[in-house]
């Protein structure tokens, strides 16, 4: 598998699905994969209450976030449903705030520990890096849309499209700055990831982020499937020509523009732009969830298509766990399936009570521990063996030179006065008379 964009290689044999927005996703072939609005698996809508006293005592059940402990009373002593349940009438669903089902997450951990869940898919998103320091991108006031106001784009979306980073690539490398590998590191969630890769229970991760610590934590290249493409090579947005990552990377660090050597076109890192082709490897996807057994989607608003409709191939039986700040995408929509569960808040906090619930937690402080320091010995080693590299060339320049000066004849003496205090003229003048004596 190679990092660059499918859009480079000529595959007319295989469907071709682009990065969008909006709410749809477009096909090639002129068809649209709409996002998901509370229908069951593959387009099949829930059967409808027919029962008009049932229906209307459904309708009457309010949606509160407040915890399942207990109930509230109302003012005529009788219990209160609110906070329980949430429910919708059956043509006009309700908007407002949702809360997961009780003991979601104590619901799932038992399936797993049972052995219910053997093949988890992860659909993961930008919420998931936070906490490595890197901001998200919707966030009011901190995400990274918020802070592009100085370079005047017309809408915060425009710097990942193509047409837009032809005209004016500079607010684009302005973020790529901020979003290169190497200057974060994985943290609690990424691990938490890697300990299902661990447990045997990893089927794939499906990443929206191109910031790679997916792959840093120590998950394998063959389970993570980076969507959105990465930083790992770099390409001509233009003819595709291949171009180093590493002067890319240094080009772009110095607020340089790399181009293209053939075409003298923009160069940019292989991330997939909106209008650009996802990469053959996520096409994965139709292999991996129809056959997976829980679907865990973490730090994502499930805005951006392909990847927001993803989340619905699964069966409609297969239980599906959001993590996240706010209910996104098909979790903010009624009726919700039966196996769906949600879990809002701070999402490092939520996944160390997801792994404590599992019994990981320790295992998982012990595998950060461990992967820390075997990038630190290897930091040291890089520069140990980079030194060790400087002064073998500076002692074998020092070799090479005093071996040219023992076998390179003697220079001539220096000009002066003999041992016998003629000096050169006069000692030259001799040789001379005498060079014509003996003639």
């Amino acid at each position: 598998y190679s990092c660059v964009p499918p859009a480079k290689a000529s595959q007319t044999s295989v469907n071709r699905i682009t990065r969008s927005s909006s709410s749809q996703a477009r096909t090639h072939d002129g068809t649209e994969s709409r996002a998901h609005s509370g229908l069951g698996c593959y387009g099949k809508q829930r059967r409808k209450q027919t029962d008009p006293s049932l229906a209307q005592n459904l309708s009457q059940m309010s949606v509160s976030g407040q915890n399942c402990e207990g109930t509230e009373t109302r003012a005529d002593g009788e219990p209160s449903l609110e906070g329980q349940f949430f429910t919708s009438e059956p043509d006009q669903p309700s908007h407002a705030a949702k809360s997961p089902s009780c003991g979601g997450l104590t619901t799932i951990a038992r399936l797993m520990k049972l052995g219910r869940c053997k093949k988890v898919l992860v659909v993961a998103g930008a919420g998931i890096s936070t906490a490595s320091g890197i901001p998200d991108f919707r966030t009011p006031g901190t995400g990274l849309y918020a802070n592009l106001e100085k370079f005047n784009v017309p809408y915060p979306e425009a710097i990942f499209n193509i047409d837009y980073f032809s005209n004016d690539p500079q607010p684009f490398f302005s973020l790529a700055k901020a979003l290169y590998p190497g200057s974060h590191r994985p943290n609690y969630i990424h691990y938490f990831i890697r300990m299902l890769h661990h447990k045997g229970l990893l089927l794939r991760v499906y990443t929206q982020n191109i910031d790679g610590l997916e792959k840093v934590c120590g998950i394998p290249d063959d389970k993570v499937v980076e969507a959105h493409g990465s930083f790992a090579t770099a390409s001509c947005h233009l003819c595709y020509t291949p171009f180093p990552a590493e002067d890319a990377k240094v080009d772009i660090m110095n607020d340089k523009v790399p181009v293209c050597s053939f075409c003298s076109a923009t160069v940019k890192p292989d991330v997939v732009f909106f209008g650009e082709d996802l990469p053959q490897k996520y096409f994965l996807h139709t292999k991996d969830f129809p056959k997976a057994d829980l679907l865990i989607i973490m730090g994502t608003s499930l805005q951006i298509e392909p990847c927001a409709s993803l989340v619905n191939t699964v069966r409609s039986s297969v239980p599906r766990l959001l993590l996240n700040r706010h209910a996104v995408g098909a979790f903010d929509q009624v009726p919700l399936r039966r196996g769906d569960h949600m879990e809002l808040g701070d999402l490092e906090v939520t996944v160390r009570r997801f792994a404590d619930l599992l019994g990981w937690n320790h295992e998982i402080q012990d595998l950060m521990r461990s992967h820390e320091a075997a990038v630190s010995l290897n930091s040291k080693l890089s520069i140990f063996v980079s030194s060790w590299t400087v002064m073998t060339l500076f002692l074998l320049m020092q070799s090479i030179g005093a071996l040219v000066s023992c076998c390179s004849p003697p220079l001539t003496a220096s000009r002066g006065r003999s041992s016998d205090g003629d000096t050169d003229s006069e000692t030259d003048s001799k040789s001379s008379t005498s060079y014509n004596s003996n003639q």
